[in-house]
């Protein structure tokens, strides 16, 4: 796992999250630097990531480098494995 203070990626995500800890284990697989970003345990208080993504629910991925925004983490797994696998 390479969790970084400046990368391009950004992981929004919940502590002990088993669909977020799917997306961290596979930026660790490819080497990816990130940053995490914890959002509140309370879905109704996570309004940093519903302004970033339009949703609560957590995990989401930033991509700064091709301006990628998405959720779900099925979806963040392919888009990596597509993008940097």
């Amino acid at each position: 796992m390479t969790e970084s203070t400046d990368p391009s990626l950004t992981l929004y995500r919940l502590q002990g999250c088993p669909y977020c800890e799917r997306v961290v284990r596979k930026l660790g697989e490819y080497g990816l630097p990130y940053r995490s970003q914890f959002v509140e345990p309370l879905h109704s208080r996570r309004n940093a990531v519903k302004r970033v993504a339009g949703v609560r629910t957590v995990p989401v991925i930033v991509d700064e480098r091709t301006g990628v925004t998405m959720a779900e983490s099925d979806n963040i797994v392919d888009y990596l494995e597509a993008t940097y696998g």
